[in-house]
């Protein structure tokens, strides 16, 4: 019985100790490596994977995404000038409904404008201190109306006012798509890029519908 009892307890321990070698053995890869140290190494190398590129992309630019923040942001200031005299002016609802438009899409652009340049370190545009236009005469740039332009257009109504509009503000969207043409070509950053393909599909759209309002 004694015999018996000392073999039983022999094979026990044997048995615990080919149990705790396998379990080592479960833990460790075939080359010897800890299996638990990989695991925690491949967690540390998923979080420091590379950063997102959004900022790096907002921040991004070149002198043509400079050139065209400095350029569309007055053109935009005249545009809104000009749709800002139609209500007082004006009893045609395509008409109006068109210069609210112009009102709604190009003020929240003309403050992105200002927040790119801002980002990147420029001065800010030249007519973003004093209302829209701020004084300054930009009627070098394309399609972009004089201030006599203004003043005659300001002194008209009715029928007559809504034909100078239209007339001037087609040639006026003309200017804008042609620089944000050149945008969309030549700058490099994505979303200064992607508001001048809006322009572009946007006012060549309103072009549209304001020559069907000329006939």
């Amino acid at each position: 019985m004694r015999a018996s009892h000392s073999t039983r307890i022999t094979l026990a321990a044997s048995t615990l100790a080919v149990a705790a070698v396998l379990a080592i053995a479960g833990c460790t890869s075939d080359d010897g490596h800890d299996m638990d140290s990989m695991s925690m190494s491949g967690h540390s190398m998923t979080s420091s994977a590379a950063p997102s590129t959004s900022t790096q992309a907002s921040t991004e630019f070149n002198a043509a995404d400079v050139t065209f923040a400095n350029g569309m942001y007055p053109h935009h200031a005249r545009a809104l000038d000009m749709a800002e005299l139609v209500p007082d002016r004006s009893t045609n609802p395509e008409i109006i409904k068109l210069a609210r438009a112009i009102e709604s899409a190009q003020g929240p652009e003309m403050e992105q404008l200002a927040r790119w340049l801002r980002a990147w370190g420029q001065p800010a545009p030249a007519s973003s201190t004093t209302g829209h236009m701020g004084g300054m005469d930009h009627s070098g740039m394309t399609g972009m109306m004089s201030d006599q332009d203004m003043a005659d257009l300001t002194s008209k109504s009715g029928s007559e006012f809504d034909q100078a509009w239209l007339t001037m503000m087609i040639e006026h969207h003309e200017g804008a798509v042609e620089m944000a043409g050149i945008e969309v070509t030549e700058g490099s950053n994505a979303e200064a890029k992607a508001m001048a393909q809006n322009i572009i599909t946007s006012q060549q759209n309103e072009i549209a519908t304001m020559r069907t309002l000329q006939q």
